[in-house]
């Protein structure tokens, strides 16, 4: 039985230690995602106005081509990641501990 035993456990910093690292990670998470969030719906507001400037004629199309497709891009990336959260979150949950 001694063979099984981890390496370095016995030096693991107490829960207390561990709470704490918890809580700032959980609002810098926090903070990617807002920021995130709000970078995509900027991008989204671009598109808006380069298509709106497309229609009036003071823009080109290919300018309102480039900002729609990084609004589109961007907000993908945004649902894919937020599906992969997701699901982590629901494979956690069926964890028996």
């Amino acid at each position: 039985m001694g063979d099984l035993l981890i390496k370095g456990f016995k030096d693991a910093p107490p829960a207390q230690g561990i709470s704490g690292s918890k809580r700032r990670a959980r609002s810098d998470f926090g903070k990617i995602i807002k920021e995130s969030i709000n970078r995509v719906d900027t991008l989204e507001r671009e598109a808006d106005r380069s298509v709106i400037d497309l229609l009036q004629g003071k823009a080109d199309i290919h300018v309102a081509m480039i900002a729609l497709q990084k609004a589109d891009t961007s907000m993908r990336i945004l649902l894919t990641v937020r599906n992969k959260v997701i699901d982590a979150y629901r494979e956690i949950m069926r964890m028996q501990f």
